[in-house]
């Protein structure tokens, strides 16, 4: 293989996992060969070495998702060292201006995950280790992350969710959390009035790429015995500047 055959494989191959990692549903090979431009053997082949890499995955319907060492390797992107210096010292200021702990959330299947966070100096905490895993259903970012989706995707996932209730105010209603969730997609602001925790309230602001996809959640929370609802959804203007910071770093990091 010549040095521009192997260039153009490369390219392709990392078009394809772009493609399968900004995609907002779940691709078939005849989806990519179309975006793309690549004839279908390709396509077919590509993506066979992309799976037996585990870069990709393929559905129970037979469809193209990112696999768990796709989701790995763009973690670990968001960890360098470039990336973390500026978003701590982001984080840190937020905390200090709230004085609450804030912290930034990324979708991972049905469930949220702790990216990072800044606790604030209170000695009464709510502690969720980076990390953590969340329900979608009962979380600001949770119920924001399901907001931004497609109704009908929204709806199938709903459908599937367990809607265990946490707290006396959990949602578990499949048509009352889907109006919420409307209200959400609105507003752009996730709430949990003592949804996920008793006494622990939270709101949640989404971080955007330049396209505007939501490709994380800038949340923070507090016991109510210190901040109300209303008084923690008054800092909203604050979390909103803070995403739209955190969002200029995901396109340029440096």
């Amino acid at each position: 293989m010549s040095t521009r055959e192997k260039g153009s494989a490369v390219s392709r191959v990392m078009e394809i996992i772009e493609a399968v990692a900004k995609a907002e549903r779940p691709l078939s090979p005849a989806d990519l060969a179309c975006q793309l431009n690549i004839p279908k053997p390709s396509i077919h082949r590509l993506l066979n070495q992309l799976e037996t890499g585990g870069f990709v995955q393929t559905n129970m319907r037979g469809l193209i998702i990112p696999s768990a060492k796709m989701h790995s390797i763009a973690w670990g992107v968001l960890h360098t060292e470039r990336f973390s210096a500026v978003r701590r010292a982001i984080l840190q200021q937020l905390t200090q201006e709230i004085d609450e702990t804030c912290g930034i959330a990324v979708p991972n299947g049905t469930e949220m995950r702790y990216y990072d966070r800044v606790q604030s100096d209170w000695p009464l905490q709510i502690h969720l280790q980076v990390g953590s895993h969340t329900p979608s259903w009962c979380t600001a970012s949770g119920k924001l992350y399901l907001s931004s989706l497609p109704r009908e995707r929204r709806r199938r996932i709903i459908d599937k969710l367990p809607l265990m209730q946490y707290t006396r105010n959990t949602i578990v209603d499949a048509e009352t959390l889907e109006t919420e969730l409307q209200r959400i997609k609105t507003s752009r602001v996730g709430t949990d009035n003592e949804e996920f925790v008793d006494g622990m309230v939270a709101c949640a602001v989404p971080i955007t790429d330049s396209s505007g996809k939501l490709c994380a959640c800038l949340f923070t929370h507090a016991p109510v015995i210190r901040k109300s609802f209303e008084e923690l959804m008054a800092y909203t203007p604050i979390l909103q500047s803070a995403a739209e910071n955190l969002g200029q770093l995901i396109d340029h990091p440096e």
